[in-house]
């Protein structure tokens, strides 16, 4: 029976534009994937992967205009946010490109011998070293950041283990040009082009988890799709770490001083965050806590005028649009629930943007609008209005994990005067990036960075997002009383690498 055929499809009109590939086969995923095994020892030099890192980010960007018309045809994100985007995904390549170089991911620790330490302390050291074979799955909105040469795959390669993406069915032509560039660039460097797989198909996606060789996994989507990965990573033989981004509803809080102080600015920088990629960022502000009254009703104002301003725009799939029309009219149809400007359907493509407001007391006992409370993937926020800190409080406590959670507060409050300090202590637990004044949309390339949260937001607690992302493709091993002569080069006396290390407690530069 011959593989069923990979289709590119434009979303502004649902036609097939190409035919791309044919779905991978068992068979397919386990070529795939014993070449990438095969390709590990090419990665074991630094400077060799650092080089081929950097080298893919030029070649991506010489080849940037055929890649963003591609990415445009396949997504309808526009040429200037995906410009932008590309801009990032190198970045991202070159930023993990000089974490190889530096070292400091290998966190080498050498303690000698201590005879008078209780218990006795043996000749100990230290370091990481890669897991093996990573499955990378791409993300649907983020076709360059997400995706074939995206942060999973930058940082994989970075700790040194190759890689076989799965990739996202909305940008299959986009996936096969990225995947050759990557090629490219390792073959100029000698590392085998095995060292980056690709696949398609819902059913490749299954093979790739389960097969024996692959030893971790990263992936950004749904929690239905997430979870139903990351439960057969678990069921395997021989479990593996599943690193996946599956939800959020990235919650924000105006307190009632910051509403009676800037009511308008506060709305319109909401309009603009909920709005943005037509509300198809992982970080979208999906629930915003205003106060009742006066104040209130002003920032309700600007946020219906900033999002009214908004044109139609087209979702990444027509799946997801149906989606999003479905969501937003069962969300609308519960008891309590208004909608200003109502979000839904536009034409045959594309959807209006809108927003859902509702008494905050209707979120605190749960029931049939704790709907209102799970992510709805598109351009719409549900606006609770408080009546008191402590409605506020109970609304937030119901909340499950998530990837950012901000408040916005007055002038008097960011100064530590008010409910400051107690506000950011209720948000810390439900999210791993907390922000002040600010708005969640954008998510910046830093080594500072964490980009992840509690469970249904990530099912680990590491970041997708900054340097530290290497370090979920890595696993500690210590050696002890091993002779000098037989210790890897990392972990000799005399540094022959030149590596940060703790050396007998005292951190060496």
């Amino acid at each position: 029976m011959a593989a069923a055929p990979v289709w590119s499809v434009d979303p502004r009109t649902g036609k097939q534009r190409e035919r791309v590939a044919a779905e991978a086969t068992a068979e397919d995923v386990d070529a795939a994937v014993r070449a990438a095994r095969g390709a590990r020892g090419a990665l074991a030099d630094r400077a060799v992967r650092a080089a081929f890192l950097r080298t893919a980010a030029d070649r991506l960007e010489a080849a940037r205009d055929r890649l963003v018309a591609t990415a445009d045809a396949e997504s309808a994100l526009g040429p200037a946010r995906l410009t932008g985007e590309l801009a990032r995904t190198c970045h991202q390549l070159r930023s993990f490109a000089d974490l190889a170089d530096e070292g400091a991911f290998l966190d080498v620790i050498i303690d000698h011998p201590d005879d008078t330490a209780t218990p006795p302390v043996p000749d100990l050291r230290r370091y990481k070293v890669p897991l093996g074979v990573v499955a990378v799955y791409a993300a649907s909105n983020f076709p360059f950041a997400f995706s074939v040469a995206g942060g999973d795959t930058a940082s994989a390669l970075g700790a040194g283990c190759p890689v076989v993406v799965k990739a996202h069915p909305d940008h299959p032509a986009l996936s096969e040009q990225v995947a050759e560039v990557l090629r490219g660039a390792a073959a100029e460097h000698g590392v085998p082009a095995g060292v980056l797989g690709l696949v398609h198909g819902f059913r490749a996606g299954l093979d790739l988890i389960r097969h024996p060789l692959v030893a971790a996994a990263g992936f950004t989507g749904s929690v239905r799709g997430g979870r139903a990965l990351f439960d057969a990573a678990a069921a395997r033989p021989a479990p593996i770490p599943f690193h996946g981004e599956l939800g959020s509803l990235n919650p924000v809080l105006v307190t009632e001083a910051a509403a009676e102080e800037r009511a308008e600015a506060v709305g319109a920088g909401l309009a603009g965050s909920m709005t943005l990629g037509t509300g198809q960022f992982c970080v979208k502000p999906g629930l915003v806590l205003v106060p009742a009254g006066a104040p209130g009703d002003r920032l309700v104002k600007a946020l219906a005028d900033g999002v009214g301003a908004t044109a139609p725009g087209v979702l990444l799939d027509h799946r997801m649009r149906d989606a999003f029309v479905a969501g937003v009219a069962e969300r609308a149809a519960l008891p309590g629930v208004e909608a200003p400007l109502a979000p839904g359907a536009a034409d045959e493509h594309t959807v209006r943007a809108g927003f859902l407001t509702v008494p905050a007391a209707e979120l605190t006992g749960g029931g049939a609008h704790d709907l209102l409370l799970e992510e709805c993937f598109g351009p719409v926020t549900v606006v609770a209005r408080y009546s008191g800190a402590h409605e506020a409080t109970a609304v937030l406590s119901r909340l499950p994990g998530n990837l950012t959670a901000t408040v916005h507060l007055s002038a008097d409050e960011a100064a530590g005067r008010g409910r400051g300090a107690e506000i950011l202590a209720e948000l810390t637990p439900l999210a791993g990036r907390v922000l002040v004044d600010a708005w969640p949309t954008g998510v910046a390339v830093a080594p500072a960075q964490h980009h992840g949260g509690p469970y249904p937001a990530t099912t680990s607690t590491s970041t997708s997002v900054g340097g530290t992302a290497v370090e979920r493709w890595l696993r500690p091993v210590a050696y002890q009383n091993t002779p000098e002569a037989l210790l890897p080069p990392e972990l000799r006396d005399d540094n022959p690498l030149g590596l940060p290390r703790r050396y007998d407690g005292r951190l060496e530069r």
